[in-house]
């Protein structure tokens, strides 16, 4: 199954085998798996954050809100992606796609997807690409739970990819 990617835009950054976006439309499993999806690939690994109904010390979240550094996260995604792509050779495609704006418990919140012709090099590219997100993306969330909102308490400096 061949999936299309939409149109290009400043948010949305897709060549050849790697699909990065930065959306506040809803975000689709389904979709980045079709699309990950080749013949040479027999190997798909999936990840997706969801949002859940607590934090550490906030029982009851009923929402995040993520902002974004905009301009800053496709040039990271796709230097995540690139990386990646210099560990792990074999990785057919690559998705890494985060939401913004307002998002209620059990939305996605994110999403990589990796294929690869076999499960190991899957399983370790899709781990990098989500741990180096986390850390070296300039996305933030603000969690609202029944006694407040507040920043999440997961906040660092925003880091450089390592190589």
């Amino acid at each position: 199954m061949d999936v299309e990617a939409p149109q290009p835009n400043q948010a949305v950054w897709q060549q050849e085998d790697v699909w990065v976006e930065l959306t506040a439309d809803p975000l689709s499993m389904e979709r980045a798996a079709a699309w990950v999806t080749r013949p040479d690939c027999g190997a798909i690994v999936l990840f997706a954050g969801t949002v859940r109904d607590h934090a550490e010390g906030r029982p009851d979240v009923v929402e995040l809100e993520y902002e974004a550094y905009a301009a800053q996260v496709e040039p990271r995604l796709r230097a995540i992606a690139a990386e990646t792509r210099v560990r792990w050779p074999g990785v057919g495609r690559l998705v890494l796609w985060h939401r913004t704006g307002i998002l209620a418990v059990s939305e996605c919140s994110v999403v990589v997807a990796a294929s690869s012709a076999h499960r190991g090099a899957s399983f370790d590219a899709a781990r990098f690409c989500i741990d180096t997100l986390k850390t070296t993306v300039p996305i933030w969330k603000r969690e609202r739970w029944a006694g407040g909102d507040d920043w999440g308490q997961d906040a660092h400096e925003i880091m450089e990819i390592r190589s």
